[in-house]
């Protein structure tokens, strides 16, 4: 029995490993989606706040922010767990807690992602860093700890598989209200209020991004399972991988199809 615990331990923890390395995939494919959206000229600045928020987001997440949605003394000042503390729990511990941090430090670096693409071409390098400390050391584990950390919206039912409030909601808000402050593009608008199209530099490297937020979404959706070391949730895993990739496929047609209507041909942005 201690041997199948083992290796179920094993398994899940080397599971949460690769999904969140997965995960930290799609940091290059948000670098190199933006930076082929926008302007030759910003293109390099694009790409420091992208290695620079990455960085930042992990320093804070692991400072503060992970005890401040998880509650607890310190991610690291505690033993790591051992057969009798896996067997005590009846199943619910199952992986490593710095494979658990691993996994959560990604996604708080995607949402300071989804903040980095919305206030491109809009927002000084600086400013930008001191809010991605800001918003990855507290305001992203504060309502985090809402519902994953156990708080009022868990203990009111609320239900969050892969984060699609917890990470994307809460890098949308933000964004929405960093545009609304810092306005549109400029040259986005002509002296008579026209507006003035502003083509991506680097459609290539904007395609390659995608493709690669679309492979790392497997890992992110289905490392959510949090499990995958006995059948039922090894099914579940595959079902969240087809539905991943069904998903994606069917936004990506819906999307073309919609351009072709409204534009009157196919659009790649």
């Amino acid at each position: 029995m201690e041997d199948l615990v083992q290796l179920a331990y094993a398994v899940d923890t080397f599971y949460f490993l690769v999904m969140g390395a997965m995960v930290m995939f799609m940091a290059p494919g948000f670098a190199m989606l933006e930076a082929g959206m926008v302007r030759s000229k910003n293109t390099s600045e694009i790409l420091t706040k992208n290695v620079a928020l990455f960085s930042i987001a992990c320093i804070m997440y692991l400072v503060i922010g992970y005890n401040i949605m998880y509650g607890g003394e310190g991610l690291f000042l505690g033993a790591e767990n051992t057969v009798d503390d896996v067997l005590a729990s009846g199943g619910d511990t199952y992986y490593s807690a710095r494979s658990d941090f691993f996994f959560q430090v990604v996604f708080v670096a995607t949402a300071m992602s989804i903040i980095s693409g919305a206030v491109a071409e809009r927002m000084k390098l600086w400013s930008f860093l001191l809010f991605a400390v800001v918003m990855t050391g507290f305001i992203y584990p504060l309502q985090g700890s809402w519902s994953w950390g156990g708080g009022f919206l868990s203990e009111a039912g609320f239900v969050d598989f892969a984060g699609s409030g917890i990470v994307h909601m809460c890098g949308a808000a933000a964004a929405l209200a960093g545009v609304i402050l810092l306005g549109p593009r400029s040259g986005k608008y002509g002296p008579n209020g026209e507006i003035t199209p502003i083509p991506g530099s680097n459609m290539p490297l904007a395609t390659l991004g995608m493709f690669i937020l679309w492979f790392g979404w497997f890992g992110f959706n289905g490392g959510s399972e949090l499990k995958l070391s006995n059948i039922d949730e090894a099914n579940a895993v595959a079902q969240v991988f087809v539905n991943t990739n069904m998903a994606a496929a069917g936004g990506l047609v819906a999307a073309l199809i919609l351009a072709t209507v409204i534009f009157g041909k196919a659009d790649l942005t």
